[in-house]
């Protein structure tokens, strides 16, 4: 089919003739030529200067044309960014007077502004490559201009490819115009050449004479009289701005007035009251916009406009920088390439440029992208010269040597299909069914190396995108397009997002995924304000919900959002905008995300996949059944982006930390002699992480402790989480402090040294600062634990094997009673201070008849109620804040006498950790139906961190002796698990202890501790927080440390040698490990990989922790891995580990993809059946796929759906 548009006469209107004045451009006396040549040929090639009318005039004047002949037209105009398609159109549709939309309108990705009347359309060249690629024709428009063709991105290339090989089939009738200021124009006319008479004409080319006025060019050489300090020497491997560069910048624009008052006096005009040219500075990015931003509003000058200009300012930003500035004022853009094409700001006087640019690039030995800092080429420079002097005489500064430029500056960019994935063009080329991709690309204007092309096939076919066959044979250069493959090729979104959503189809998870996958898409729209990443790092924290996934954490963001706009409660955009700012979110990005979920989800549907609108059958335990569902689709669509950690030495760590809990407290080193005199700066230092429980100093250590709620389950506390992110980010930590000499000449010289590195605990609870003794827990034991065996009353349980009860034999019940008796004695006083977290004091229990006190810890405040905790009972209670009465000293140091118990050698099973946080709803309440309201027998086991971890026995039926852990196993709701070091330390040490096999712990002498005593409160007294003199200095501390942060390390073998350096906005950038006794592997699972700039380092973006449950990588490796092979023991009986990759390749005696395979060890045992199970939901998950393609009845896909969740949580 050769024959003109499709479009009968009747289906549109035509344009009324209208006598429309162009503006006075250099290209508005060439119209008719340039017409005419367009109608006479099939491919002309315009190039002109910047600012001639190329992308603004010539498409009007062809519309004009045909209006004028009343001839059909239908012309797409394209930008290579959607800034420069939508602004052009709107400029036009003004200049104009038609409605945007109506005649004249624009599409971009996320929106379309045209009708069936548009008879010219502005688009961003990947809408017009996916429509031709879906017509596999180019008929639908009448004249394609395609704009900004030097800039060879990837789009561009395929787009030419495409359309050359169309115009020499199906659409012979179509006109196709190329323009540029900067084109090579004899390589795009021969490669455009149409073959006439045995020999190639090429393209026609047309030059656009004249330009709006002179612009002269400048070089660092130049500007000797600017710079009057030292510029280092600029190095072609060293693309970067040094501080010195932006004072040359910042200089030249001062300089910009007296240049200006020079050329007036010689024009004999005003001098200030002329009009002061605007200035555009080319940056390579946003980082370095901001710094300029902050040198140009720090100058003296402040008669300065400076607008940002890059593709993250909204509509009315970009507005902005075409208004006139306030007179007297200079207009300074600073802009990224956005202004280098499609953008003319008319006002521009002066260009500087840095000369530099910011360019993916694909790695050549892991084939993962990086965005690296690069010199621009001379190509790229002559365009945004070409942004000056449209007004008056312009002038371009660039930064660099005149030497520099003519020996080093690369004359045009490497175009991008030569150095970045090639995936989605090969997908595009199986979907126009126009033979093997090698083939076709082999065409193009630069052809991509055959490796590229053959390793970004085999990707395709790991990612279930292209099979692995063509016909059933082998073929490494081309495969057939799957359904899955049909799918992606539609999809705006990167590949393996595109699987996710069709993994979520699947699994029922698909609104969540079509969340994750529109909103790792944009640009991410967690906020993180400039000073507030602690903030912001623990907001991200709140919104994962435990789960430790960055693709979580989105999708519970977006929902809170959209939740709050479904109740109303963001009504007014102030309101929005405020809940935005309070959760770190930013509203105008999420707002596109949320524009982009409606569109993913409207175009899955033509693929019979839909959100399920029906609510779900929902259980206690099913919110978290769909998380672990949402986790393993995660793996599936990510494959094989796996990584792993590395174990930490549990003995080494013990001793670093001191024996103190890693879960609730970190280390810092570098503490000044006498660190205990600024506990109070230490304490404010770390206010924004949590509450500070307690301060240990030792030596230049010391140990903050946080405090943790007594009805939380065991978990590495968010504070110590946010503490390790401060030393992450390098938050300087500063103490003021005094000369330690000086301190000790105002003192008797010895009494302050006694204490000048000694071992000191600052207790906020207790509100004691005091000496500590050293101590294995020999004494803490011997007073806890008079015998192994304990009678106990259950009083609180937290969580499974969690719980808080007393002792209820005889000697300790004297003990309780004596205890409550005194403190009821005592004339009660009203709280000295305000009721807050942590405060120990005296609350009436509202359950006892008597009305009586017992002492208390307030857990938190809410209103004019607290929350407290029994410390001697373990039980808790809300109590009005009026009734908290003050606690005499003397019962505040008495040890509390609630005990808090956790089963030993026991962990929850799989089955729990699916169905629940930790423990699921079903075995909570089987374990609170064992213990609550019987007396127990508890075998105690070891003392950890103040926690007792006992066996715990109860009687059932007949006096038979039952071991509760025994039964929790059991009935599967927990497995068998190693106890951690420090317990099976403290085991050998109590049975040691029990047996008389060690001495009792001779105390230090009471004298010699209470002269440290009375040395730290001395030097408190007198050198307090608000007594520092003169000789006052700064210290800065090292840290926070803590010896149980885990590094991770890839499970493929390209990366497996790299350093692997997660994300720093990720909430897995500080990963802890809870618990280091575990001998199975836990997984961590990258949304996307990068490398630095050297290809040293792997970095991991959006990562998702797995749940801790054993065999986990290993199934989900098996589960989505295209081919495995089992390893076998040397007996044959046992599978011992499986290799998952893309298989092997039989004609070559090589694995397929062998830099993407992965070897894991089982580390659980898998049987025949498990794999026969592996392999029943494998083919489940293939069925459903391809049920997708041809079943559209909704009820058949839900029940496939919840056969595959099914056997997946089985």
């Amino acid at each position: 089919d050769t024959s003109l548009p499709q479009c009968e006469s009747s289906d549109w209107t035509p344009i009324p003739i209208s006598n429309h004045k162009y503006p006075d451009m250099p290209i508005a006396k060439h119209k008719e030529e340039i017409v005419s040549l367009i109608e006479s040929n099939s491919v002309v090639i315009v190039r002109g200067v910047t600012g001639s009318g190329k992308s603004t005039q010539i498409p009007q004047y062809v519309l004009d044309y045909c209006t004028q002949r009343s001839t059909y037209c239908n012309i797409a105009v394209t930008q290579p960014r959607k800034i420069g398609a939508t602004s052009i159109a709107r400029w036009i549709s003004k200049e104009r007077s038609w409605t945007l939309g109506g005649f004249v309108g624009y599409q971009v990705s996320l929106e379309k502004v045209s009708t069936k009347d548009t008879r010219l359309t502005y688009m961003t060249t990947g809408v017009l490559l996916q429509k031709i690629v879906c017509a596999k024709s180019l008929t639908e428009f009448t004249h394609i201009f395609i704009d900004e063709v030097h800039e060879r991105t990837k789009e561009m290339d395929f787009l030419l490819l495409v359309i050359r090989k169309l115009l020499r089939t199906n659409s012979q009738f179509v006109k196709v115009i190329l323009m540029s200021a900067s084109i090579n124009c004899k390589e795009f006319a021969d490669y455009f050449a149409i073959p006439v008479n045995n020999k190639l004409n090429p393209a026609y080319i047309f030059e656009v004479e004249g330009k709006p006025y002179a612009i002269e060019e400048y070089y660092l050489d130049d500007l000797k009289h600017t710079v009057h300090f030292k510029l280092p020497p600029q190095v072609i491997e060293e693309p970067v701005i040094v501080k010195e560069m932006y004072d040359v910048a910042v200089s030249l624009i001062q300089s910009f007035d007296e240049l200006e008052m020079k050329s007036n006096r010689e024009k004999k005009t005003l001098g200030f009251m002329s009009e002061r040219g605007s200035v555009l500075v080319f940056l390579p990015g946003l980082a370095e916009i901001n710094y300029m931003h902050m040198c140009l509003t720090s100058t003296l000058n402040k008669r300065l406009q400076v607008y940002p200009l890059h593709s993250a300012v909204t509509l009315e930003e970009q507005s902005n920088v075409f208004l006139s500035p306030v007179p007297g004022y200079r207009k300074i853009i600073l802009s990224t390439n956005i202004a280098e094409s499609s953008l003319t700001v008319p006002d521009v006087k002066y260009v500087i440029d840095f000369c530099l640019t910011r360019t993916l690039v694909c790695d050549e030995d892991t084939n993962y992208q990086s965005l690296r800092l690069c010199w621009a080429s001379k190509t790229n420079c002559n365009q945004r010269k070409g942004r000056a002097g449209r007004v008056s005489k312009g002038y371009c500064y660039r930064l660099v040597h005149k030497d520099f430029w003519t020996n080093y500056i690369p004359e045009r960019p490497v175009p991008e299909i030569l150095r970045c994935p090639l995936g989605t063009t090969i997908l595009k080329i199986k979907m126009l069914d126009m033979g093997e991709p090698r083939a076709l690309l082999a065409t193009a204007l630069s052809p991509p190396s055959v490796g590229d092309i053959e390793r970004t096939i085999l990707q395709l076919k790991e990612l279930g995108a292209l099979t692995t066959c063509v016909q059933t044979e082998e073929n490494p250069h081309d495969g057939e397009l799957t359904f899955l493959g049909r799918v992606l090729a539609h999809l705006p979104v990167d590949q393996h997002l595109g699987k996710l959503i069709v993994l979520g189809h699947v699994f029922g998870c698909l609104e969540e995924c079509l969340i994750i996958a529109a909103a790792l898409s944009l640009r991410t729209f967690f906020a993180v304000p400039f000073r507030q990443h602690i903030d912001g790092y623990r907001s991200k924290l709140f919104f994962s919900g435990n789960s430790k996934s960055d693709c979580i954490a989105l999708v519970n963001a977006f929902k809170a959002w959209q939740i709050c706009r479904q109740k109303g409660e963001l009504r007014h955009p102030k309101e929005e905008l405020d809940w935005g700012r309070s959760n770190y979110i930013h509203i105008k990005r999420v707002r596109e995300v949320a524009e982009l979920f409606e569109e993913l989800k409207e175009r899955v549907s033509a693929f019979n996949m839909h959100v399920n609108t029906q609510p779900s059958a929902v259980d206690q335990e099913y919110v978290y059944k769909q998380r672990f569902i949402l986790q393993v689709v995660i793996a599936g669509a990510f494959y094989p982006n796996y990584f792993t950690f590395g174990k930490c030495d549990q003995g080494i760590a013990v001793r670093e930390l001191a024996g103190k809990d890693p879960k609730t407290t970190i280390m810092l080193k570098n503490i000044p002699p006498y660190g205990f005199l600024y506990h109070e700066q230490l304490q404010s230092l770390f206010r924004q992480c949590g509450q500070v429980k307690s301060i240990a100093y030792d030596g230049p250590k010391a140990f903050v402790e946080f405090s943790r709620n007594p009805m939380e389950g065991f978990k590495t506390l968010p504070a110590v989480y946010v503490s390790l992110k401060m030393s992450q980010l390098k938050v300087p930590l500063d103490l003021n402090v005094h000369y330690p000499d000086e301190l000790e000449r105002q003192v008797e010289g010895s009494t302050a040294a006694r204490v000048k590195y000694a071992r000191v605990n600052v207790d906020y609870q207790k509100q004691t600062v005091e000496p500590v003794e050293i101590s294995f827990g020999i004494s803490e034991l011997s007073k806890m634990i008079p015998n192994r065996l304990l009678s106990i009353s259950v009083t609180e349980i937290v969580e499974v094997g969690h719980f808080w009860g007393y002792r209820i034999d005889e000697k300790n019940m004297i003990v309780l009673q004596t205890l409550t008796a005194e403190v009821n004695h005592q004339n009660l006083m009203d709280l000295p201070v305000s009721p807050h977290p942590e405060l120990v004091c005296l609350a009436p229990f509202p359950c006892v008849e008597n009305k009586g006190y017992y002492r208390a810890r307030i857990l938190y405040v809410s209103g004019d109620f607290a929350e407290v905790f029994f410390v001697d009972y373990g039980n808790r209670s809300r109590v009005p804040l009026k009734k908290l009465k003050d606690i005499p000293s003397n019962l505040r140091e008495l040890p509390f006498q609630a005990l808090e118990f956790k089963m030993c050698k026991m962990r929850p099973s799989a089955k729990s950790l699916v169905c629940g946080e930790q423990w699921s709803y079903s075995a909570s309440q089987r374990f609170t139906s064992l213990v609550n309201g019987y007396t127990l027998l508890v075998k105690v086991n070891s003392l950890v961190h103040g926690v007792l971890h006992v066996d715990v026995f109860r009687y059932l039926g007949s006096k038979e002796l039952v071991n509760i852990r025994d039964v929790l196993i059991e009935e599967c709701y927990a497995e068998q698990a190693e106890e951690s070091y420090e317990s099976q330390q403290s085991h050998d040490l109590l049975k040691a202890l029990l047996s008389d096999q060690i001495k009792k712990e001779e105390k230090k002498p009471a004298s010699s501790r209470e002269k440290e005593k009375h040395s730290i409160e001395m030097l408190l007294n007198k050198f307090s927080v608000n007594k520092f003199d003169t000789l006052a200095h700064k210290v800065t501390l090292h840290g926070p440390f803590s010896p149980y942060e885990v590094k991770c390390y890839s499970m493929t073998r390209i990366s497996r040698f790299r350093c692997a350096v997660i994300q720093k906005e990720s909430i897995n950038s500080v990963v802890i490990s809870d618990a280091p006794e575990d001998s199975f592997q836990q997984m961590l699972v990258a949304a996307s990989l990068s490398v630095n700039a050297t290809g040293s380092a792997v970095i991991l973006e959006e990562t998702s922790l797995m749940p801790p449950i054993p065999g986990l990588p290993a199934l989900l490796g098996m589960l989505f891995a295209p081919a495995i092979e089992l390893r076998l023991d040397r007996s044959g009986k046992y599978f011992t580990g499986v290799l998952c990759g893309l298989g092997w390749n039989k004609i070559h005696g090589t694995p397929l993809l062998p830099e993407n395979d992965m070897e894991l060890t089982f580390d659980v045992h898998f049987g025949v059946d498990d794999i026969a199970e592996i392999n029943i939901l494998r083919t489940a998950i293939n069925k459903l796929v391809c049920e997708c393609a041809v079943c559209p009845e909704q009820g058949r896909m839900v029940q496939l759906q919840e056969n595959v969740r099914q056997k997946l949580l089985r």
